[in-house]
């Protein structure tokens, strides 16, 4: 690992002093991601910016009547929160669904936004990757890519994000605010990740050397009826492959208001607008949820290998959807 500098930050702006006079440095929070990619040398900071001692880890009403999640909560607080607990299930279930509880303990919700990919070739500094190294080319379209995208995807990168807190925050309108010197900002999370085009190595849509502070739920009423189911190739401690948060508001048999999300289906948590289209006043029928999974997946593009994502996300979307039908009808 390389030599690098560490300094503890006693306030934001402070934080971002010390960032911006580093175009080096890093922030670090829990480092359950950053130190992995620094031993591996994927990540070599001069200097890192530790915030965990941040004023920013706490969950409070926000002025809408939604909830203002610091960037510093960790993952298990999150979970825990009995008001992200009973008004936003599926964000509990997904934070649960990630990694193991001791990670829990120590992964920040800032950092769990801004965890790089879990892509192989990214990780090796034997091979080339556009995301570590622009131009150098992407392995995984001709090489091993079974859990790669099928949605929204580029020749110069096939790579998922790997957030499962992510996903639920997109189906619920999150906004991230950040600071930077020049004073705070906000972005809906569904800007907050670019999309791959020919830069995939720009992830984010945060000013250079933002600090993120805090992300904001919406007062969204349907969301305390929702639900995050997560495929994966063993049943714990493992990256989804596939995985869907939903909420689904129904009366009378008719969809009122849904919400729907997509994970490891594409570069960033993957917003589903248009099966949210053929949703919204339709029949709560298995038959009508199969036809707004359609309507979503119709524009991807699978490779040779993750073909069969679609067909399990289809399947997955008809599951959920239907168990939150159920519920509704009792």
């Amino acid at each position: 690992m390389r030599e690098f500098d560490y300094r503890r930050a006693d306030d934001v702006s402070g934080a971002v002093a010390l960032l911006g006079a580093d175009p080096e440095a890093r922030y670090l929070g829990g480092g359950t991601n950053l130190v992995d990619l620094m031993k591996t040398g994927v990540e070599r900071p001069a200097r890192l910016v530790d915030v965990r001692a941040l004023p920013l880890n706490r969950i409070e009403p926000a002025d809408d009547g939604g909830l203002r999640i610091g960037a510093t909560v960790t993952n298990s607080d999150l979970a825990a929160h009995p008001g992200i607990r009973h008004r936003y299930p599926a964000l509990t279930q997904a934070v649960l669904a990630g990694a193991s509880g001791q990670l829990r303990n120590m992964a920040t919700v800032g950092g769990n936004l801004l965890q790089r990919t879990r892509c192989g070739y990214f990780t090796d500094l034997t091979q080339p990757c556009n995301k570590r190294a622009p131009g150098s080319g992407c392995p995984a379209v001709q090489g091993e890519h079974h859990n790669h995208a099928v949605l929204g995807a580029s020749d110069h990168c096939v790579a998922v994000h790997p957030s499962d807190m992510g996903v639920a925050l997109t189906a619920f309108d999150a906004v991230v605010s950040y600071e930077t010197a020049d004073g705070p900002g906000e972005l809906p999370l569904a800007d907050f990740y670019l999309p791959v085009g020919d830069t995939p190595h720009r992830e984010t849509a945060l000013p250079p050397g933002a600090l993120i502070t805090g992300v904001t739920l919406p007062p969204v009423p349907v969301a305390a009826r929702s639900r995050y189911r997560k495929v994966r190739e063993r049943a714990s401690y493992a990256f989804a492959i596939g995985s869907v948060a939903a909420a689904l508001d129904v009366s009378g048999g008719v969809v009122r208001d849904a919400r729907l999300a997509f994970g490891a289906v594409a570069s960033r948590p993957w917003r589903a607008h248009a099966a949210e289209r053929v949703l919204t006043g339709a029949p709560a029928t298995a038959e009508y949820f199969a036809a707004a999974a359609d309507a979503e997946l119709a524009a991807a593009r699978p490779l040779p290998d993750n073909g069969y994502k679609v067909t399990l996300m289809r399947n997955l979307v008809v599951a959920v959807l239907s168990e939150l039908a159920e519920e509704a009808a009792r």
